[in-house]
C-alpha cells in the first residue's frame, strides 16, 4: 500500500507543469551629469521569462542620439544601483532597434535575477557607459501617464522578495 501511495506521488510530482516566472521592465536614461543629457536619452522595453535557470530576453528601443553599441545583463547590489557586466545580448539596430538573448544562469545569476539586481543596459557611441538601463522586476502593468492605479501599484522595494525581511 505504501508503495502505491509513494509511486502515485512521484507520479502526480513528475507530471506537474514547472511554471515560468515573468519579468519586464522599462528602458530609460541611465543616471547622467549634466553634460552627458544630450547624449543619454531614448526609451525602451524588456520581457524575459525564466524557465528553470533558463533566462530568455528580448527587447527593443528608439530614439538613442547615438548608435547602439552593445545590449548587456549587468548585476547591481540592488535596484538603481549599477554593477559589473554578466551576459552580451545580441544587438540589431542603431538609433533604433531590437536585442535578445537566452542564457543558462549560475545559481549566483539566478539569486540576483530574483532579487531584482539584474538590469538590461544599452550602450552608445555617445554613451559608452549606458544610454538606456532597466531592472528586470516581475511582470507588473506599466501605467501611462497621469493614469492613477489602484492600491498601492508596484513598488519594487515592497514587491521583489529579498527587498525587506519579514520580523
Amino acid at each position: 500500500m505504501m508503495r502505491r501511495f509513494v509511486l502515485t506521488a512521484l507520479t502526480v510530482l513528475s507530471a506537474t507543469p514547472v511554471l515560468a516566472d515573468d519579468y519586464a521592465t522599462r528602458l530609460t536614461a541611465v543616471a547622467y551629469d549634466g553634460a552627458m543629457r544630450a547624449n543619454v536619452q531614448g526609451d525602451g522595453h524588456v520581457s524575459a521569462t525564466l524557465d528553470g535557470r533558463k533566462l530568455t530576453v528580448k527587447g527593443d528601443f528608439s530614439a538613442l542620439p547615438s548608435a547602439a553599441t552593445g545590449a548587456r545583463l549587468y548585476s547591481g547590489a540592488g535596484i538603481g544601483v549599477p554593477g559589473p557586466a554578466l551576459l552580451d545580448l545580441e544587438l540589431t539596430g542603431q538609433t533604433d532597434g531590437a536585442f535578445q538573448g537566452s542564457f543558462t544562469l549560475t545559481a549566483t545569476q539566478l539569486a540576483a535575477l530574483k532579487r531584482g539586481h539584474v538590469y538590461v543596459q544599452i550602450n552608445s557611441q555617445k554613451a559608452p557607459e549606458g544610454n538606456l538601463w532597466g531592472w528586470l522586476l516581475p511582470a507588473h502593468p506599466f501605467a501611462g501617464p497621469n493614469v492613477p492605479v489602484e492600491g498601492h501599484g508596484f513598488i519594487p522595494q515592497l514587491d521583489v522578495p529579498g527587498n525587506w525581511t519579514e520580523k
